[in-house]
């Protein structure tokens, strides 16, 4: 039996376009040969977020974003549709992970597998979840460094104007003068240093030999111990014997004698007795002294004229 040329050709367009949406399909990641479920989640913000992006749990693609649209609520929430292999269990308590935009800008969607006993079946809608980018995660690093920074430059321009304000030409005169000051404050230091050294250079011979004085002393201090302390032994019998010795009844003694000496000055005074008579007679004073005048006249006409008064005999009377 022949085949007519033109169902041959008709076989043939239907072939190709089969093998067409295959090939297009494929492309996309689909795979209309294999058994397929389709689950939705839904995002606030899905930037970065393309169709055909991947699907995956583990690292491992299991399938890919194939719709992205709004909800008709007009709450503005983004619903994504995702196809995925159905020979891949999911627990229904799974979440759909939207991650962080990439170095270029791209993201997926992770699944992260929950623990129920039951798995998703076409059409459902699983929990949703957004990750941090990395660029939201150094913006979030790097937003207190510029806040800070920006503080910071606040404060130093701040800081400026106020040095501005207050380093007038008055005050860098004042400076300039303060500084002037303080190198010749360090110049008069330099020259009192220069003294002392030399001061302390010219005396040194005179230190010197105050040492050895101060050595000498030392050593005959320590040559004469033995001395020293017998000195001492004999300043503390000294004090022994003083301490042993009377004092007291010494003192009272004293004390008695001193009053019997003035009971007979008090009796001289008033002319009694005969030193009392003696000091205290004026007539019997110059009684005295004309005897002894007249004393001193003999003895002088004696020592003049001895034969008047002296007779020697050879020979008896």
């Amino acid at each position: 039996m022949k085949i007519p040329k033109e169902l041959k050709i008709g076989v043939l367009a239907v072939v190709t376009i089969l093998l067409v949406i295959w090939g297009l399909n494929f492309l996309k990641g689909k795979d209309i040969l294999s058994r397929q479920i389709v689950f939705y989640a839904i995002y606030d913000d899905v930037t970065g977020l393309i169709e055909s992006n991947p699907v995956s749990i583990n690292g491992v693609s299991i399938g890919q974003v194939n719709r992205i649209r709004f909800l008709p609520d007009g709450s503005g929430r983004v619903l994504v549709e995702n196809i995925i292999n159905q020979d891949v269990p999911i627990p229904v308590n799974s979440v759909s992970k939207l991650t962080g935009a990439s170095l270029t800008g791209s993201r997926e969607i992770i699944i992260e597998l929950g623990d129920a006993g039951d798995y998703i079946q076409n059409g459902d809608t699983l929990s949703a979840a957004t990750q941090t980018s990395l660029q939201d995660e150094v913006s979030e690093l790097v937003l207190p460094i510029k806040q800070r920074a920006e503080d910071l430059f606040s404060e130093i321009d701040s800081i400026l104007t106020i040095f501005q304000a207050v380093f007038n030409e008055q005050t860098k005169n004042n400076i300039t003068q303060s500084f002037s000051n303080l190198e010749e404050t360090l110049n008069n230091i330099k020259n009192t240093t220069s003294m002392l050294d030399e001061t302390i250079e010219s005396e040194t011979t005179r230190i010197a030999r105050i040492m050895d004085n101060a050595e000498s002393i030392s050593t005959n201090l320590k040559d004469n111990n033995e001395t020293l302390s017998n000195i001492l032994n004999n300043f503390s019998n000294v004090s022994d014997s003083l301490a042993a010795a009377n004092i007291k009844q010494t003192l009272l003694e004293a004390e008695a004698s001193i009053a019997s000496l003035n009971e007979i000055m008090d009796k001289i005074n008033k002319g009694e007795g005969s030193a009392g008579l003696l000091i205290n007679d004026e007539n019997l004073y110059k009684n005295l002294e004309n005897s002894s005048k007249q004393l001193e006249l003999l003895l002088e006409e004696i020592r003049k004229n001895p034969g008047n008064y002296i007779k020697l005999s050879v020979f008896g009377r």
